[in-house]
């Protein structure tokens, strides 16, 4: 494989915006009607999701240590859109066709090179699919609680009808009756229970219409559907430091989860956990954080507000107001919420002497970057 006349390829082919992946689908169904089952009614988001996983592809397709788990995780994920190894074929064709119709310079050389590429990423992800045959594509889930909590956001408590291994920090993606083949990504905000049942913390977006179904519309006794469990943020079991936690928005899950493993599982160790918000409103969680730090006295909670003076709670952007109980460098460091929180957060803490190698992120907005490459959202 050629790899930089492939990267070149692709730049070229993606700075035609929406139309390529518009080709890239019309070619597929077109070809082959029956793949249209697999894809949500409205293409919008689906669309935006295919050259961003491509690009993620290309940016690693030489370093194959990270690659090759990617698209295994990838390969196993897809099993819950229905996908089979005899849908492989016609994808790679539509791609090879989509890059072709975009690229001025396409030649054999480039169209061998991407055919020896795909054929790769194809048998891995059909290789990892069928070692995880046993295991269900997907988990029925019942809704058993549902708390209205602010405005827009909700407390949902679901139980699976057949026990769901997963790992504290790990999101989990989940489908509703009312959004069909509309597949979107939450962390739970518990480690694993005896009951099995697991807490979801969901915020409605803007034009985010599974979070919002979830939010206003779902109701006990609802059932949904659980993908298998991904993701990198979960609690270090090798390590016995103290942590630090830093969370913003329904951030708050996965570290909320990490808390619920320390309290389950040890090793004992001091936690602190910072939450903040831009108001005191947007809490969700305080009474339940609360009842956590009376029972466990390692845990410390301080939350943060960034608009409100008037707030009992401290003032200021949350990175600010970690540092301000510094300091921090005998930590492991776990963050979770919007990008601009984290970034500001993690530079931060490394300018105040806390090593990158210590410090574990997660992205939770409109738009959650995924280590899986399907590009998780959490709307």
């Amino acid at each position: 494989m050629d790899i930089p006349a492939m990267r070149a390829s692709f730049s070229r082919a993606a700075a035609h915006g929406d139309q390529v992946p518009l080709w890239f689908y019309s070619h597929l169904f077109l070809t082959h009607p029956e793949t249209r089952d697999m894809f949500p009614v409205s293409m919008a988001t689906q669309r935006d999701r295919l050259f961003a996983a491509l690009g993620e592809v290309m940016a690693r397709v030489d370093d194959l240590e990270a690659l090759v788990p990617i698209l295994q995780q990838l390969g196993r994920d897809h099993r819950k859109f229905g996908a089979l190894a005899a849908h492989y074929p016609a994808v790679g064709a539509s791609l090879l066709t989509t890059l072709e119709h975009f690229d001025d310079d396409w030649d054999e050389e480039l169209a061998a090179s991407w055919t020896e590429a795909y054929g790769l990423i194809a048998e891995v992800m059909i290789g990892a699919a069928d070692e995880a045959a046993e295991q269900p594509a997907w988990w029925e889930a019942e809704v058993v609680a549902h708390e209205r909590r602010t405005l827009d956001v909700a407390v949902v408590h679901v139980r699976p009808r057949t026990p769901l291994e997963y790992l504290p920090g790990q999101a989990i993606s989940l489908e509703i009756d009312q959004r069909p083949r509309l597949w979107r990504w939450y962390s739970p905000a518990n480690a694993p229970r005896p009951d099995g049942v697991l807490e979801l913390h969901v915020k409605a977006r803007d034009g985010g219409p599974v979070s919002s179904a979830l939010v206003r519309l779902t109701q006990v006794g609802d059932v949904m559907r659980l993908g298998p469990p991904v993701g990198h943020l979960g609690l270090d079991t090798e390590s016995d430091r103290d942590l630090l936690l830093v969370a913003g928005g329904t951030g708050l899950a996965p570290l909320k989860a990490v808390v619920d493993q320390v309290a389950r599982h040890g090793p004992p160790r001091r936690v602190d956990l910072f939450v903040g918000a831009r108001t005191e409103d947007a809490f969700y969680d305080r009474a339940d954080l609360r009842r956590l730090e009376q029972e466990h006295p390692w845990l410390t909670v301080t939350p943060a507000v960034s608009q409100e003076k008037g707030s009992p709670s401290e003032h200021g952007d949350i990175g600010d107001v970690v540092l301000r109980h510094g300091p921090w460098n005998s930590r492991d460091v776990y963050i979770a919420g919007n990008p601009a929180m984290i970034e500001d957060t993690v530079t931060r803490l490394i300018h105040s002497g806390v090593p990158m190698s210590r410090i574990r992120t997660e992205v939770f907005g409109p738009s959650r970057p995924s280590p899986t490459l399907d590009g998780k959202v959490t709307e």
